[in-house]
């Protein structure tokens, strides 16, 4: 079974799958104590944005098994309280587990997946739980979602060496 190991999210690392944006310390334009417009998520859809909750739970092995994407909608995630791991992998047509990237992100780091990006469960790494903010337009989990589950072979699970939580430098994609 292959190991990949996850990584704090960084501009240079993550700019292939979306962008990401740091929002209990925001940065960047602003009207006041305000903050617009930092990150956009077009979808092809004439849905309304629906925001959902997932919990995150924290596990023995960060096991990846499956993955999902979305043609025509990215996907916002914001973990609320406390830190995750989740994993992603480029836009193809075709399942490519081969270029997994697993990331660690910081509670309050606001992530943008890109329309097309693989991508699946997320791992509480802190906390033994943490509730994630998900945007998607509506009834994308049943309109456009395409799981593929793993052949064993292509199973991998996400190692976690760093063990240090919350955001202590995060430098955002804006």
């Amino acid at each position: 079974m292959r190991k990949i190991y996850a990584k704090k999210i960084t501009n240079d690392n993550f700019q292939a799958f979306g962008e990401f944006y740091d929002i209990i310390n925001p940065k960047g334009n602003h009207l006041d104590d305000f903050y617009p417009d930092h990150v956009l998520a077009a979808n092809g859809s004439s849905m309304p944005m629906a925001f959902s909750s997932y919990v995150v739970r924290k596990m023995p092995d960060m096991m990846i098994t499956r993955a999902e994407y979305h043609d025509e909608a990215c996907e916002l995630m914001l973990p609320l309280d406390g830190d995750i791991i989740f994993h992603a992998a480029p836009p193809s047509k075709e399942p490519v587990p081969e270029q997994t990237e697993a990331f660690f992100v910081p509670g309050g780091t606001l992530v943008k997946l890109n329309a097309g990006v693989w991508h699946q469960e997320s791992f509480a790494v802190c906390a033994e739980q943490v509730h994630v903010l998900i945007a998607l337009p509506q009834r994308t989990y049943k309109r456009d979602c395409v799981l593929v589950p793993y052949e064993e072979a292509d199973w991998m699970e996400i190692v976690w060496e760093q063990k240090e939580c919350g955001n202590p430098e995060l430098t955002t994609h804006f």
